[in-house]
């Protein structure tokens, strides 16, 4: 009498004889096609999975990034300190209290500015309507004056149409700013558990990971953290150059707003290439607005001149090999992330792209096993590296 199991194992040996030759008929190609995809959807489901999650959380996120980006701002002079044996509090208090202060006063400034020339802004913007109206009629597209009227009156009447989801949205907007005040506090709390007790947190953030991958997880995430402090402190830099480039060619050729225009373009270089692009574009708009059109071309060639000092010497020489991107892959990654966070996803798409990049290099190539840490100022350093056996 034959085994029980018998018609089960030539079951499955038929399977397997079925599953060979169906194999064999499929060209290698295209199985390695396959195996590519679904792995290639797998990932992108799972990517998928994390940036709903990261919308839906954007309340909580965004303070997060915010926070880790200033920490990253703030740790070559709070680490400088440290080193000189101020007291870690001491420390905290002076890098907080001190971006406080560059921030507050920079926007003093701008606000300042503003309001002494807002009474020759608005008759600057009144000459410059009329003239733009003259134009109009006096140009090649030969507008009469009750066609302009015409046309300012169906802009009034779009703006009353909308004016209705204006006080809809006035709910919404006492809403946005609650959430502001909230992500502001957050945030600032963040930091300083950040700044204070960084180490036990990633210390905490290990313990999650198995004990064999432990060393792994701590050598990317050092190489990344190296990564972010070095593109923080290279933007800040780049940041302050722009500003001071086309805010003093705005000064020295006369264009009002002169220091708001610095700030703008001081807040708008953290957001690579885009970021100074546009800002560059409202002081030459300015310029042509208020100045004519030949003090605009000069602006134009002030801030290009600028944008070129940044992206041809600036750039490579102070980042280095330290930000390993393309800059196409800076620029796809800046669309991407504004397309689908809008400011918030364009401002961290960079250093985001940066530190995954570091990353998955550094375990690609298992350099956690070499023993060579990465160099600079950490944050942590709490797990201990695998120990190399003589063979």
């Amino acid at each position: 009498m034959k085994p029980r199991g018998s018609f089960f194992d030539a079951l499955r040996d038929r399977t397997r004889v079925v599953s060979s030759e169906t194999a064999g008929s499929v060209p290698r190609g295209l199985r390695v096609a396959t195996a590519y995809a679904w792995r290639l959807l797998v990932i992108g489901a799972a990517a998928g999975v994390v940036v709903w999650l990261v919308i839906q959380l954007k309340l909580l996120v965004i303070p997060l990034l915010i926070s880790i980006l200033v920490t990253a701002l703030l740790w070559p002079a709070f680490t400088w300190m440290l080193r000189r044996r101020v007291p870690k509090w001491l420390a905290i208090v002076i890098s907080v209290l001190s971006t406080i202060a560059i921030v507050g006063g920079l926007l003093w400034l701008a606000v300042w500015q503003i309001t002494r020339q807002w009474s020759s802004v608005q008759s600057r913007t009144i000459e410059a309507v009329e003239r733009f109206r003259q134009y109009l009629i006096d140009g090649p597209l030969h507008l009469t004056s009750n066609q302009i009227d015409d046309l300012l009156a169906q802009g009034l009447d779009f703006a009353q149409q909308q004016a209705s989801l204006l006080w809809s949205g006035a709910l919404a907007i006492g809403t946005t700013v609650g959430h502001v005040a909230t992500g502001v506090l957050l945030t600032l709390f963040i930091l300083l558990t950040l700044l204070a007790d960084g180490g036990g947190i990633w210390k905490w953030t290990t313990r999650i990971f198995p004990r064999a991958a432990r060393p792994a997880v701590d050598g990317a995430a050092k190489a990344g953290w190296v990564t972010v402090v070095n593109y923080a402190r290279t933007q800040l830099l780049v940041a302050t150059i722009d500003a001071i480039g086309i805010g003093l060619g705005a000064f020295l050729l006369g264009v009002p707003l002169a220091i708001p225009v610095a700030v703008l373009v001081f807040l708008g270089a953290f957001v690579p290439f885009v970021g100074a692009v546009v800002t560059g574009a409202v002081a030459v708009f300015l310029a042509l607005v208020y100045n004519g059109p030949w003090t605009a071309l000069w602006m134009l060639i002030v801030v290009l001149g600028v944008q070129q000092l940044e992206g041809h010497v600036l750039q490579p020489l102070l980042m280095g090999s330290a930000v390993k991107v393309h800059p196409l892959a800076v620029v796809l990654v800046v669309a991407g992330g504004a397309m689908i966070a809008g400011i918030p996803g364009a401002l961290f798409a960079v250093p985001i792209a940066a530190f995954v990049n570091v990353v998955a290099v550094y375990l690609s190539r298992r350099s956690w096993k070499t023993g060579e840490p990465p160099t600079g100022d950490l944050i942590w350093s709490t797990v201990p590296r695998p120990r190399r056996t003589p063979a």
